[in-house]
């Protein structure tokens, strides 16, 4: 039977539940999820990567070398995520399938929970949303001018909107955001590739959610519930904007060019349309001359620098709090990235360096810390994992999970 096909029944009935008590001890959920982000960590074998955090967070727990997302684009590969649903069951394949079409979540509860939030919530779980979970910057529906009645993306799913906007405003602004609240979408024509002039990290987005994700924690502490809580960088996403201190530290590493930066021969190769939109300090041609490759390249990784700090922040709080013991941690990348790889500068092509990407999972109790596993698995099987390792009493879903829980190999 083809592995997609497993009925979630069997494992349902292998669960033994939990119930809440006044010392709830259910296990906390820190999801984070990281925009575009390859599987070019210092953790993933490469040493000119500056990834300190995220390679401690591997080194205890799991790291999944053959993770793999069922679509190269963000909407649709967290749809995925968030349902445990695969394509071909929902078809939703594009960044708006969340909130759109046939696809579109309801408003109104359901006798099983649609989204892997509202399954937490409903378990009595204190569910908290800082950034990307969904497609949407801060899981409000706007468009990217700001026009739209910012409705909840996933229905039912947080208690709580904590995503910072500062000076940019609204969702998508700090989603494309340079400093000082300009964005992408303001209307003022900003469209260059790099920015790189931030002086602190919170001077932009993903640093002031680091802080508001700390500061909630602190708050969830004292709280008898667990929570669930899902944090969303969104660096090394495009625009390459990060502080200045990570591409000074960038600029004197050796950073190798494109392994493969031919064009394959497949109608599935596209021409990074979303990439060459941007203003960038060099001649654009195409394809790139082999020196600015490098430094786009470079600055992607100088986003990598920046994000992984921000994980290590949240991961200390954790520590400082006394949480880390009883709190489970997923990082995880919504696709890959082609940096030239294959002549493409993006997502959204079926190829290896699109739909592989980060996984580590750090979970109490569990007795294969530093594990390099090199299991085939899939994004829709974090959903079952996450119930596998928190044992909630209530576990119906709206839709079957196709999925199979990671339990065993943690």
């Amino acid at each position: 039977m083809p592995r997609h096909l497993l009925p979630v029944l069997f494992i349902l009935l292998t669960f033994t539940p939990t119930f809440a008590s006044e010392n709830d001890s259910r296990p906390n959920v820190l999801f984070i999820a990281i925009d575009d982000l390859r599987t070019e960590l210092g953790c993933y074998g490469h040493d000119y990567v500056d990834s300190p955090n995220l390679d401690q967070l591997a080194a205890d727990g799991v790291l999944f070398n053959n993770h793999f997302v069922q679509v190269a684009t963000c909407g649709a590969s967290r749809y995925a995520l968030l349902t445990g649903q695969s394509p071909w069951r929902s078809g939703a394949l594009g960044n708006r399938t969340v909130y759109e079409g046939k696809t579109k979540l309801l408003p109104e509860q359901q006798a099983g929970a649609q989204t892997m939030p509202e399954l937490f919530r409903r378990n009595g779980y204190r569910t908290v949303l800082i950034g990307k979970i969904s497609h949407t910057a801060d899981g409000r529906v706007y468009e990217y001018d700001g026009t739209g009645d910012g409705h909840p993306e996933l229905p039912l799913a947080w208690d709580d909107y904590a995503t910072p906007l500062g000076p940019w405003k609204r969702g998508w602004g700090i989603f494309f955001a340079y400093r000082g609240g300009r964005h992408r979408e303001d209307g003022q024509g900003h469209l260059d590739l790099m920015e790189f002039t931030a002086e602190n990290d919170d001077e932009l987005p993903d640093g002031m959610m680091a802080t508001e994700a700390i500061e909630k924690l602190g708050e969830l502490k004292n709280r008898k519930e667990p929570f669930f809580m899902g944090l969303g960088f969104f660096k090394p996403h495009l625009p390459f904007v990060a502080p200045r201190q990570d591409w000074e530290a960038m600029s004197d590493r050796e950073i190798p060019p494109p392994p493969h930066p031919q064009k394959p021969g497949s109608s599935w190769w596209h021409k990074s349309g979303e990439f060459y939109k941007y203003d960038m300090p060099w001649e654009k041609t195409r394809p790139l001359a082999e020196e600015d490759a490098i430094t786009a390249r470079r600055a992607y990784l100088a986003c990598v620098r920046y994000t992984d700090r921000q994980v290590g922040r949240v991961l200390a709080a954790l520590d400082e709090l006394g949480l880390r013991n009883n709190t489970i941690v997923v990082v995880w990348g919504d696709h890959g990235w082609h940096l030239g790889d294959s002549a493409i500068w993006g997502k959204h092509s079926p190829f290896e360096r699109a739909v592989k990407s980060t996984l580590l999972i750090r979970a109490p109790g569990m007795t294969n810390a530093g594990t390099h596993s090199n299991a085939l698995v899939e994004t829709i099987d974090l959903y079952p994992t996450l119930i596998d390792l928190c044992q909630p009493e209530f576990q119906q879903t709206h839709q079957p999970l196709d999925g199979r829980s990671l339990k065993p190999i943690l």
